[in-house]
C-alpha cells in the first residue's frame, strides 16, 4: 500500500461495519480503524478485534503500519502473508494491544499452509502467540532488520519459528517460547522449536529463547552458511515421542549447530541444554570454527558436547550427567577451562550445581518477557557454565 501526503483516503469497507482509512503521520503511514464507515483520527495504529480485520490489515500493511490485536483468539482462513518492506524509521509492527493476550490460531487453515509468512524487511512482531498451524508457525524469508520479541509458537505442524533464505540479515529473536511442534506427515523428523535453515545472512541473534518438548530439535541451524549468535537460551525435552507415533523419527538435540555442507562459525554463549534425547550441543557436521563459551549440558540422552570434525573452540563449558560422553571432541577442537578438562569424571561439576529441580525454569516469564528467575543448574561461579539468566 502506498503512502499519501497531507490527506487520507478510505479503503473498501471491512466486514462487521469496520472501515480502514490510510493516513500519513510523522512516523509513517498508519492503518486506522473506525466503526460505522466513519474515518478515524489520522495518526495511530489499527486496533483489530476480528479475524477479517486482521487479515485485511496484514495484507495491506506498508511502511509505518502498526497493527494491534485486541485480546482473544483469531482464526485466519488463509496464511497471513506479506512481502511489504518497512524502513528503519517506519517499521511495520504487529503486536498485542497493550497487555492484552492475543492468540493467532491456525486450525482453520488448509493443509500445508504456514500461519505467518513474512518476506519483507524491518518488521516487528511482539507479544503474540501463534499456534495450531497445519505446517510452520511463523516463517521469515530473506528479511533484514526484523525484531521478533516476546512470541510464543506452539503445537504447529512443523517448526514453530523459522528464519530462511539468503539475504537474511540483522534479525533479532528475543524471548521466544517455542514448544510441542510436531510434523505428523514426517513423523516428527522436521519440527524444531526454532529453525534457522537453508540460507545465509549476517548479524542474526537469538536471545533468551526457551525451545522445548519439540518433536525434532530445540534449535536447528541446518544448511545455514553464516554465523548466528545464540545467547542465554534453553533447550530441553526435545525428541520425546509425545504423540504416540509408532513410526516416530524425531531427533532430539538441544542445539544442532549446522550440517548439510554449510560451514559457519556460530557463536553460542550462556545457553543450557537438558533432558534432550540426543546431544546437548552438536556441530552436526559443521566444519566451521564454532565458538562455545559458558554453556551447560545436563542429563541429555547422548553426549553433552559433540564436536568431532570442526576447528571449534570450547571454553568454560559445563557438562554433568549426560548419558553419553561428557564431551566427544576431535583433534582440531581447542578445549580450554571446561569442566572435563580438569574434572573428567564430573564430580566437581556436579557439586557446583545449585539445583537440579527444573520447576522454576519451567515457570512463567517475567513481566517484560525475560526468562524466569531460577537456581536450576546455576553454579555460583560466573566463570563456568550458563548463568541461567
Amino acid at each position: 500500500m502506498s503512502t499519501t501526503s497531507g490527506r487520507h483516503r478510505r479503503t473498501r469497507a471491512l466486514p462487521a461495519g469496520l472501515a480502514v482509512a490510510l493516513a500519513a503521520g510523522g512516523a509513517g503511514t498508519y492503518l486506522v480503524a473506525a466503526h460505522d464507515g466513519a474515518d478515524a483520527a489520522p495518526a495511530g495504529p489499527v486496533v483489530v478485534s476480528t479475524t477479517a480485520a486482521l487479515e485485511k490489515a496484514f495484507a495491506e500493511a506498508g511502511p509505518g503500519t502498526t497493527i494491534r490485536l485486541r485480546g482473544g483468539t483469531y482464526y485466519p482462513a488463509k496464511s497471513l502473508k506479506s512481502q511489504a518492506d518497512g524502513t528503519v524509521t517506519s517499521r511495520i509492527t504487529v503486536s498485542a494491544h497493550g497487555t492484552e493476550k492475543a492468540v493467532v490460531d491456525g486450525s482453520h487453515l488448509p493443509e500445508g499452509q504456514w500461519l505467518v509468512a513474512i518476506g519483507g524487511d524491518n518488521w516487528t512482531l511482539e507479544n503474540l502467540t501463534f499456534r495450531n498451524s497445519p505446517a510452520q508457525g511463523v516463517v521469515v524469508t530473506s528479511s533484514t532488520g526484523g525484531v521478533f520479541r516476546n512470541l510464543t509458537t506452539h503445537d504447529n505442524g512443523d517448526s514453530g519459528f523459522t528464519l530462511r533464505g539468503d539475504g537474511t540479515d540483522d534479525n533479532l529473536i528475543e524471548n521466544l517460547d517455542s514448544y510441542r511442534n510436531y510434523d505428523r506427515a514426517h513423523h516428527g523428523q522436521n519440527a524444531d522449536g526454532l529453525a534457522v535453515k537453508f540460507g545465509s545472512g549476517g548479524n542474526n541473534r537469538v536471545v533468551a529463547a526457551r525451545l522445548f518438548d519439540n518433536a525434532d530439535d530445540g534449535m536447528d541451524l541446518w544448511q545455514w552458511a553464516s554465523p548466528v549468535r545464540v545467547e542465554r537460551s534453553w533447550a530441553y525435552g526435545n525428541g520425546v515421542n509425545r504423540w504416540k507415533d509408532t513410526a516416530f523419527e524425531g531427533n532430539g538435540n538441544g542445539f544442532k549447530l549446522g550440517g548439510g555442507g554449510a560451514n559457519a562459525a556460530h557463536v553460542v554463549t550462556g545457553n543450557a541444554a537438558w533432558n534432550n534425547t540426543q546431544h546437548g550441543f552438536t556441530e552436526n557436521g559443521n566444519r566451521g570454527a564454532l565458538r562455545l563459551h559458558a554453556n551447560t549440558a545436563y542429563a541429555n540422552g547422548a553426549d553433552g558436547y559433540f564436536f568431532l570434525t570442526s576447528p571449534s573452540r570450547l571454553s568454560r563449558n559445563l557438562a554433568v550427567d549426560n548419558a553419553g560422553a561428557t564431551a566427544r571432541i576431535g583433534g582440531r577442537v581447542v578445549s580450554a577451562a571446561n569442566t572435563w578438562d580438569t574434572d573428567p569424571e564430573g564430580r566437581r561439576a556436579a557439586a557446583l550445581l545449585g539445583g537440579t529441580d527444573p520447576a522454576t525454569a519451567y515457570g512463567p516469564r517475567r513481566a517484560d518477557g525475560s526468562l524466569p528467575e531460577t537456581r536450576f543448574l546455576t553454579t555460583g561461579e560466573t566463570a563456568i557454565g550458563a548463568g541461567m539468566k
